[in-house]
């Protein structure tokens, strides 16, 4: 599934909070992992990685009644296509609120960015600091993140309070990957 149908794979302009949000997920998943551009046959992503490793994985998760589109579900991102991939057809909000330990912005947020790493990439170029370099990478993708929302207007919020084990099960993620961060998003209130 492209991430976003008739969207450019870069963003063209700045976005803002009435902004489509297909468009929105599409641009704040390339500013999470996207590729920027090629050097020399490296396909160099918007945020840096210990020695292009890139141990990250990202996944989308969104609510069942909070997004226009794609249908609610989760998704993997696929940097090198910018597309979505689908990991699980069905809404699987609850369970991701519980692993998060019932805090309420994963539950009301319309969408969720997770971020997983499979340390041994990095392990295998920097064998002692190969989990250091993945935690190091979510926090830069993190903010990748929380800056462009905050650019549009958006409501972001980090999480990183949540059952290691039970989000692992609950996402279906493969031994080789160990959940780091969530950040869920979505528009902001009027309240504010």
């Amino acid at each position: 599934m492209d991430c976003c149908t008739d969207v450019p794979a870069r963003p063209q302009e700045r976005g803002r909070a009435g902004t489509d949000f297909q468009q929105t997920v599409s641009q704040l998943l390339w500013a999470s992992q996207g590729i920027i551009h090629v050097e020399d046959g490296v396909k160099l992503r918007a945020a840096p990685s210990a020695g292009g490793t890139h141990p990250l994985v990202v996944y989308l998760e969104f609510s069942s009644g909070g997004c226009p589109a794609p249908k609610a579900g989760l998704y993997r991102y696929e940097p090198a296509e910018h597309a979505l991939e689908s990991a699980r057809d069905a809404s699987i909000r609850d369970n991701p609120t519980r692993a998060a330990l019932d805090q309420a912005v994963a539950d009301e947020a319309p969408a969720t960015v997770v971020l997983a790493a499979d340390d041994e990439r990095t392990r295998r170029q920097y064998p002692g600091h190969g989990e250091r370099y993945g935690h190091m990478e979510a926090g830069h993708v993190a903010e990748n993140v929380h800056r462009l929302c905050e650019s549009w207007t958006l409501n972001s919020c980090p999480v990183s309070a949540f059952a290691d084990a039970e989000l692992a099960d609950v996402l279906s993620l493969s031994a080789a990957l160990e959940p780091l961060y969530l950040v869920s998003f979505g528009n902001r209130s009027e309240e504010r």
